[in-house]
């Protein structure tokens, strides 16, 4: 039979189908599934033999190659962070059109140039067992793709169409889901495929694909349509639905309309705490928490990524580099005003009461000042090391602040000050919808942070270039208490006791490791035996995992400590006491005696609306 009729097309509504029965073998062959492939010059397949292995079996076709073609695999992708994913490599050879193998020279780490005309077949193995959603991940359950990752390209062809198709041998009953379009999927006795299509390979790269045991709905009376899939188990699936439901609708009334004609949330919720946190795509998200209320928390930030980031872009990120790093003075704004409108919209839809609002405003606030690296870090250079946040050393506060926590905190103190300029009749709002309409629709990039200060300044119509040039670009303090209180707002200061552990732990990004970073000298951690680098297992008995990670603020002075580390392939107990030491802590809290003003003002930024 030919391939045309025994392919069936599905529109792009169907994203998700169930596919695989415990019986499906393997992976049909590449010339199958060719109903359109006039304008799809690349093909690649992903099989899944032996999921337990963890190896993603790639076969990538390329036609119309003239002597030499030369592929490469990116060096990062999901994360600021050079990862390497070259180094998972395997078993790669290529073929051309008689079957015979061609010859290949590396030219670097990433990069192969293979000698051969017409039509090249290159396949590989990669390894992944990393849950997501910064990771790939194949096993028995499910198979999670970043698929920059996963595909290696062709440099000078990425603007190419593409084809990809998945199968391979699994059990059980697997269902499919990805923003991409899919385009058909063929069953041929125990021979089966899947079949997706992508506008080139960056369209492709941001299009990650849960296939695997999964639980998929679309979420009631969203338009365009939005569709969800969860790989775990103990979730609440009500929760989750009515809680996306609102956020998917606010965030879309905010910004004017949705940008996309589907979208897909990708969960995977795992109790354990593994894989924690959001990727934003284009057209979709993949979330990684502990539970359902962690789900919805991270959505609220991620969908918003939708407009900013995705579609107000920093020119600073254009066009992709997939080689090295790329640096942008803009994350402040790209991920921390994210966080701002993630905090707005669970307030503004009731996920959250105003005393939780409040408590993570004051959270924030308490978190800046806890690192003393944000008297000589701006926001726009740690913006620009982005790229280091995979060294523990980094991390630790007096070596660096967050633009995720500091960008949050501008991007609501900016907030404040554009309603009492405009005496509430426009608000931060306003510059994510001009952004949004002067650069996002017309196709085009802001430049780092000038462009967002000139938005402001339209919007606001006053000079805002001294709080860029004190708290953007420089390392002033913020003014907490001078501007909380034109929102009818108050910052108390009170001093308290707290624990002192003595040491630092951070995530290491591969292995879902926590890893002792740091150990204060003279400190009781360090009398016991404890040493930087030692893998934290667990602390007090509860096990260490990148989901949970000790902080003073979970023990008492004085409290006893019995950690379980690893150190040089053995495994050590050490036991000692915590230390003592006085902090600052600060609590937002609203004015009892607001003014008129300061109650508009208020009001406005807690219910989302302008006077």
């Amino acid at each position: 039979m030919s391939s045309e009729s025994r392919v069936t097309t599905f529109p792009p509504s169907s994203v998700w189908r169930d596919f695989f029965t415990s019986k499906s073998i393997a992976l049909i062959a590449l010339a199958l599934l060719c109903t359109s492939t006039a304008s799809a010059t690349i093909n690649y397949s992903i099989s899944f033999e032996h999921p337990e292995n963890h190896l993603f079996h790639v076969t990538m076709t390329i036609p119309d190659v003239h002597d030499s073609v030369t592929i490469q695999m990116p060096a990062w992708n999901a994360t600021y962070q050079i990862r390497d994913f070259a180094s998972r490599i395997q078993n790669l050879s290529a073929k051309g059109e008689n079957k015979k193998r061609l010859p290949i020279e590396k030219l670097d780490k990433q990069t192969w140039n293979i000698s051969g005309s017409n039509s090249v077949e290159v396949e590989y193995e990669i390894f992944w067992d990393d849950p997501g959603p910064f990771a790939s991940q194949l096993n028995s359950t499910h198979a999670f793709m970043n698929l920059a990752e996963i595909l290696a390209y062709i440099p000078d062809r990425r603007t190419e169409n593409i084809q990809l198709r998945l199968g391979g041998q699994i059990s059980g009953k697997w269902s499919i889901a990805s923003p991409l379009e899919i385009v058909s999927s063929v069953e041929a006795g125990a021979i089966g495929m899947f079949g997706l299509r992508a506008a080139n390979y960056d369209v492709l790269v941001d299009s990650p694909i849960e296939f695997g045991q999964l639980i998929a709905f679309n979420l009631e009376g969203a338009t365009p349509r939005v569709s969800v899939a969860v790989h775990g188990e103990n979730w609440n699936k009500r929760e989750l639905e009515d809680a996306l439901t609102k956020l998917v609708r606010y965030e879309t009334q905010l910004m004017d309309g949705a940008p996309y004609e589907h979208y897909q949330f990708i969960f995977h919720i795992d109790q354990s705490g593994t894989g924690g946190g959001g990727m934003e795509h284009a057209n979709s998200t993949a979330i990684g928490a502990s539970s359902t209320a962690g789900a919805i928390t991270t959505a609220a930030h991620e969908f918003f990524h939708l407009w900013n980031v995705k579609r107000i872009r920093p020119q600073s990120l254009e066009p992709i580099d997939y080689t090295k790093e790329m640096y942008t003075r803009s994350l402040w704004f790209a991920e921390g005003v994210t966080s701002t409108y993630g905090a707005y919209a669970l307030l503004r839809t009731g996920l959250w009461t105003q005393s939780q609002f409040y408590d993570d405003l004051s959270y924030q606030i308490n978190e800046l000042q806890s690192r003393p690296a944000r008297l000589w870090q701006s926001v726009e250079e740690s913006s620009l090391n982005a790229w280091l946040e995979k060294y523990p050393q980094y991390n630790r506060p007096e070596y660096s602040i967050s633009y995720y926590n500091k960008g949050q905190l501008d991007g609501f103190l900016l907030d404040v000050l554009i309603r009492d300029a405009t005496d509430n009749h426009k608000s931060l709002d306003d510059v994510m919808r001009a952004m949004n309409e002067n650069f996002a629709k017309k196709g085009r990039f802001y430049n780092d942070s000038a462009d967002i200060e000139a938005t402001v300044e339209s919007v606001a119509g006053v000079s805002i270039k001294e709080f860029f040039t004190k708290y953007v670009s420089g390392t002033d303090e913020l003014p907490y208490a001078d501007v909380l209180v034109k929102a009818g707002l108050a910052l108390i200061t009170t001093q308290n006791t707290r624990a002192d552990l003595g040491f630092e732990a951070s995530k290491a990004f591969a292995g879902n490791q926590i890893v002792i970073s740091s150990v204060a000298s003279g400190s009781s951690a360090e009398k016991a035996g404890l040493r930087s680098n030692d893998v934290l297992l667990s602390l007090n008995g509860v096990a260490m995992t990148r989901g949970f990670l000790p902080s003073s603020g979970q023990y008492r002075p004085g409290e006893a400590l019995k950690l379980r580390v690893r150190r040089s392939g053995a495994e050590l107990d050490l036991s000692f006491a915590a230390g003592s030491t006085v902090t600052q802590e600060y609590r937002v809290a609203p004015m009892k005696d607001a003014n008129e003003k300061q109650h508009r003002i208020r009001e406005g930024l807690l219910q989302g609306k302008t006077n």
